[in-house]
């Protein structure tokens, strides 16, 4: 395999894509949307460990980079809903793909702790 040398890593697609999504909470909270509307305190309820302040600043940065769609209600009390926009849903199947293999690496990890 030959091995590449990044040579302007402002135009590398890999870390402009880490960049958006190489956090902790990114993936979680798209992989949590998914294909729904929700509401910031379902959000919160659903994602444990994590915190309202990082979740509003992890959904702030989600909208700026138009991961996900935030709509606000004029109502009383203010309703504000959360969904994926188009690239957000064509996110989707790469973070299946990246459960599917945190699965297997799972069930590996398991059947070594077992051979001990």
């Amino acid at each position: 395999m030959a091995i590449k040398k990044m040579q302007n890593l402002n135009s590398c697609p890999m870390i402009h894509a880490m960049n958006i999504i190489g956090n902790k909470w990114s993936p979680i909270i798209i992989y949590v949307i998914s294909e729904r509307t929700i509401r910031f305190g379902q959000l919160a309820a659903l994602i444990d460990n994590i915190s309202r302040k990082v979740l509003a600043e992890q959904l702030k940065s989600l909208e700026k980079e138009r991961i996900i769609k935030r709509e606000s209600f004029a109502e009383i009390p203010p309703r504000v809903e959360y969904s994926l926009t188009e690239k957000g849903i064509d996110l989707l199947p790469i973070l299946n793909q990246i459960c599917a293999w945190g699965t297997a690496m799972q069930e590996d990890v398991k059947k070594e702790a077992t051979m001990i």
